[in-house]
């Protein structure tokens, strides 16, 4: 009978993943309980055994990517997955109750952390490097992007769902004279924001979008989607219908999965994203139609492995400076976290998309901007 060790080992074989190998992305087993734990938990198993430094890798990223090419996370299903699974089908884990949870968990964990992590804008999603070599270009060029994208003028009015720390409110009050509304259900996010935006045409205010029935010229909500819920994406759709005048343009920014899916990964679920959820296509276009008129769909997801190596670099690069705040295991859960994700959007299993809509009826001649 083999071993949990052998079994682990001819697994990993297929990603051409070696257990004390020399290459990057070949891994060190520091405990030898880690074959049995990975084998029975899956995907939570392997980053929790990470953080506890059972194994190390000198290439996270390029392990994740090697595994999700070979698709080895489909060989082993935990139990977790399937708790998670049957959770999200049953119940609707995004309800205005349940919507403040990943604020807690997971943007309101310290202003500094991610002062020390980001761009100067503080702009927590993919960057833009078609024509940028550096992050702060990168960021700079998404938000430029976007405000072309929209047909952003002087003196429109532009709600933000999900605004973050106030990054795209501050660009396009600065630069394009808009007046903008950000929402967060983020507190600590919400008084960042204020703080950077307090000399502008800006307000923020801590408020789930389905709250929201103003009228605005234009509409963005970028990185946010991915909180919404399967259960609740037509709903986003009306609320963003309802507010966006009949000549308005509400543009999308989110992370996109290849196949429909009504739950995230264990790990990810439990430690980074709780209730998160990313949507495929079909899921967005089902949403949508009937309410919006698709004007414009842009792929630009291998931009977001390079904004997460810069994340993780800035993160090491600046952790004495925050490490008072958090301890070890936090630096290796982080470290886990920014890299595995740099590997999905490299082996490609996870996608960054821009849509931009206007209303069903709207006779606004649009031309795609790149």
């Amino acid at each position: 009978m083999k071993s949990s060790k052998q079994i682990a080992e001819e697994i990993l074989l297929e990603a051409d993943v070696k257990i004390d190998g020399k290459r990057l992305w070949d891994i060190k087993v520091k405990d030898d309980n880690f074959y049995s734990r990975v084998l029975s938990g899956g995907s939570l198993a392997l980053g929790e055994s990470y953080m506890d430094g059972w194994w190390e890798c000198r290439a996270i990223d390029k392990f994740i990517e090697k595994i999700l090419k070979a698709k080895l996370n489909k060989k082993i299903i935990s139990k977790d997955f399937i708790l998670n699974l049957i959770k999200a089908k049953i119940l609707n884990l995004q309800k205005k109750s349940r919507a403040h949870i990943v604020g807690e968990k997971h943007y309101d964990i310290g202003n500094n952390l991610y002062r020390n992590m980001l761009d100067k804008r503080m702009i927590y999603s993919c960057g833009y490097f078609k024509n940028a070599k550096i992050l702060e270009k990168a960021q700079e060029d998404k938000l430029e992007l976007i405000c072309r994208k929209i047909k952003l003028k002087k003196g429109m009015t532009v709600l933000d769902i999900g605004c973050g720390w106030g990054g795209f409110a501050k660009y396009a009050a600065e630069k394009y004279k808009a007046k903008v509304l950000g929402i967060t259900i983020s507190k600590e996010q919400a008084k960042l924001a204020k703080e950077i935006t307090k000399d502008l045409n800006v307000e923020i205010k801590v408020m789930d979008y389905r709250n929201m029935k103003d009228k605005f010229d234009r509409i963005v909500s970028i990185g946010m989607f991915e909180h919404v819920g399967h259960k609740n994406y037509r709903e986003f759709f009306r609320v963003a219908d309802r507010c966006l005048k009949d000549d308005g343009l509400f543009l999308l920014h989110t992370i996109g999965k290849n196949k429909s899916t009504s739950q995230t990964d264990p790990w990810v679920n439990k430690y980074i994203f709780p209730n998160g959820i990313l949507p495929s296509a079909n899921q967005i276009t089902k949403a949508y139609e009937g309410i919006f008129r698709l004007e414009d769909w842009h792929n630009f997801g291998m931009h977001y492995n390079k904004t997460l190596l810069a994340w993780y670099k800035n993160f090491n690069k600046n952790w004495d400076k925050i490490k008072d705040n958090y301890d070890e295991q936090f630096r290796r859960m982080w470290n886990y976290y920014l890299l595995s994700f740099a590997g999905s959007f490299k082996s490609h299993n996870s996608q960054l998309w821009q849509i931009v809509f206007s209303k069903i009826d709207s006779q606004i001649d649009y031309e795609s901007v790149r």
